[in-house]
């Protein structure tokens, strides 16, 4: 991998982690559109690695935040009261969003790392996005907030976190959409989202760090993968700030439109070169 396609696959997962359009999708279509040959297990390792850059700017934008969150969990844990507090009941709303994730992770690794390299397959979960947030526009009613959920509810969104493992399937998509049909608020669906992405995230990104070793990689193959992750880490940085703005008034309608699009066109893609 060159420098120029590391910055390129920077700016595209920087853009598309928090979009609901799919990151892992467009770092296996971008490369086979413009007919790139990247060897699978790099690349692998290459597109965890990269989403720690968008995990730094996640940690960055939602500092202070993340600190009154540790701070109240382990305040309610110290007290006995878990619960009592917004923000502690909203920190251990994350961590049992998270377990189904980890659980899934874990089971179908070889599977999602098998799809990494399939055109078809990640055009294909395009579409599962486009559906799901079309059909959280039209069904969800988004009335409250985040504090607002139950546990059982947070399962439920974690589980949509956990089926993103595969490429097509957008995380910021997925559970996005299973907050507005569990009833949360826009804004408050994508910052519920992109907080409980934190501790799934690191532990990818730990597993990537492990597989890299592995590989035994010079310093020419370890340099594209640093300057990914800082490209990834600016521009990450710069659509969080972007989408949480854009839901304050706007749908999701054109991100599923542009899902759609992309996914159609993948599969055309993938029959021509049969």
């Amino acid at each position: 991998m060159t420098i120029l396609q590391s910055v390129v696959l920077g700016v595209v997962q920087g853009i598309t982690e928090f979009l609901p359009i799919s990151s892992s999708a467009h770092l296996v279509l971008v490369p086979s559109v413009l007919g790139w040959e990247i060897d699978p297990g790099y690349a692998f390792v290459f597109d965890i690695l990269v989403q720690m850059g968008t995990l730094l700017a996640v940690i960055v934008y939602f500092a202070p935040t993340l600190a009154h969150l540790i701070a109240a969990a382990w305040n309610g844990l110290r007290r006995r009261r878990l619960f009592d507090d917004p923000d502690s009941r909203t920190a251990w709303l994350i961590l049992v969003a998270t377990v189904p994730a980890v659980i899934l992770g874990v089971v179908l690794h070889d599977v999602v790392e098998a799809a990494f390299n399939s055109l078809p397959a990640a055009s294909s979960f395009l579409l599962v996005t486009a559906a799901l947030l079309a059909a959280a526009e039209r069904f969800g009613r988004p009335q409250r907030p985040v504090a607002d959920l139950r546990f059982p509810e947070a399962v439920f969104v974690g589980l949509a976190q956990g089926l993103a493992l595969f490429p097509g399937i957008s995380r910021s998509g997925a559970t996005i959409s299973a907050g507005l049909f569990r009833g949360l608020l826009r804004p408050e669906a994508a910052r519920f989202s992109f907080l409980m992405s934190v501790p799934v995230m690191l532990g990818a990104g730990l597993i990537g760090v492990r597989d890299l070793f592995s590989l035994s990689l010079g310093i020419d193959s370890i340099a594209p993968i640093a300057v990914g992750f800082l490209t990834a880490a600016v521009v990450g940085y710069l659509s969080i700030r972007w989408l949480l703005a854009y839901l304050v008034t706007h749908r999701l309608y054109a991100f599923a439109i542009y899902c759609a699009a992309v996914g159609v066109i993948g599969l055309a893609l993938g029959i021509i070169r049969g």
